[in-house]
């Protein structure tokens, strides 16, 4: 997966963003293992491997992460699910 359309027919130019990751914390998200919060499922940045929950989660540190550092793409962390978003544009990448 290199180029994703976006709405209006083009391709989100934040793919470009996208590099081969290895997990930070494989085990779940980074924040919420060092405090000890709950997540509901999590997110893997395609920039720096960095593990996050999601938007679900109490602490959202996926969406935190990509605001604090500005790497916009992530992908499903979850077993069995294939996709990945865009923090820039709240779309599908």
């Amino acid at each position: 997966m290199t180029t994703a359309p976006i709405s209006g027919g083009g391709v989100d130019p934040h793919v470009t963003w996208v590099r081969d990751v290895v997990p930070r914390t494989p085990d779940g998200c980074e924040e919420c293992l060092r405090s000890g919060t709950p997540w509901v499922h999590l997110r893997l940045c395609l920039t720096c491997g960095h593990v996050g929950c999601c938007d679900s989660s109490p602490m959202r540190h996926a969406r935190v992460h990509a605001g604090a550092v500005g790497h916009p793409i992530v992908r499903s962390f979850e077993p069995g699910e294939d996709w990945r978003w865009c923090f820039v544009d709240e779309a599908f990448a």
